[in-house]
């Protein structure tokens, strides 16, 4: 006899035995976790706006924005049959409310007609979190379906730091769509970082940003590098191209509601 055999013998005869046989059985409801139950979201139709989230752009005007180019000034872009444009040379727009961590989706169009390369064709941005005119954390908005750019700086990348898994672009003249979840950074009250932001990102549907550690602000030239702020307005960019956006909402996270 093999010692396999006698080893599967011995385990059958400690199965079968009556000590094996009375010793009580799990209960699957011991395992049940019945409260507290997670409050109920109605989807929304489509690509709209599920029941808690927070409507910035329905297609109707910009109530919930505000240029960044003077304070409190209304925002000056274009609304026209249910789609906002970016008015070049008008400044970028913010939210008027302040988010920490949320989920925000958007959708966004480079016109077909858009001209130029690289960074000089479709380019606007979405900033999570706008600390100064022109400063925050960017994903980058530009139509590269069809035109090359530094990886770091192509539609999906977090501005100069993290290249998109994928290049998921629909060609210029067609709706894309950003679903992001952004996880907002902590800081003490001297100013020293606690913990960094974290990104995740799908574009069109395709994960593009797996929860990655954004490093600080986007920045141009140089090293990103974080600086104290609190809860913060989400940032659409002017940067010279008739871009446009709807179906804007966020849904904030944790205790900003």
């Amino acid at each position: 006899m093999t010692v396999k055999t006698v080893a599967t013998i011995t385990g059958l005869l400690t199965l079968f035995s009556p000590s094996a046989q009375s010793q009580p059985q799990p209960d699957p409801k011991d395992t049940e976790v019945w409260a507290p139950e997670p409050p109920r979201v109605v989807p929304g139709a489509s690509s709209g706006a599920p029941s808690d989230a927070i409507v910035l752009f329905g297609g109707q005007d910009l109530r919930e924005w505000v240029s960044t180019t003077s304070t409190g000034q209304p925002a000056g872009w274009l609304v026209s049959d249910g789609v906002l444009t970016v008015r070049p040379g008008s400044g970028h727009i913010q939210t008027k409310r302040l988010f920490s961590d949320y989920q925000i989706h958007l959708e966004w169009r480079v016109p077909a007609s858009a001209k130029g390369s690289g960074q000089g064709k479709g380019n606007s941005g979405l900033f999570l979190a706008s600390t100064g005119i022109d400063s925050g954390y960017e994903i980058q908005i530009l139509d590269c379906a069809n035109n090359k750019t530094y990886a770091n700086g192509q539609a999906a990348s977090i501005y100069k730091q993290h290249i998109p898994l994928v290049n998921a672009c629909a060609p210029a003249g067609e709706w894309q769509t950003y679903d992001v979840v952004w996880t907002a950074p902590r800081f003490a009250t001297d100013g020293a970082l606690l913990s960094p932001a974290y990104v995740t990102a799908l574009h069109n549907g395709v994960l593009v940003q797996n929860h990655v550690e954004v490093q600080g602000e986007s920045v141009y030239a140089g090293k990103p590098s974080y600086r104290k702020h609190g809860p913060a307005p989400i940032k659409l960019q002017d940067h010279g191209d008739a871009v446009s956006f709807r179906n804007v909402w966020v849904r904030p996270l944790r205790s900003d509601k």
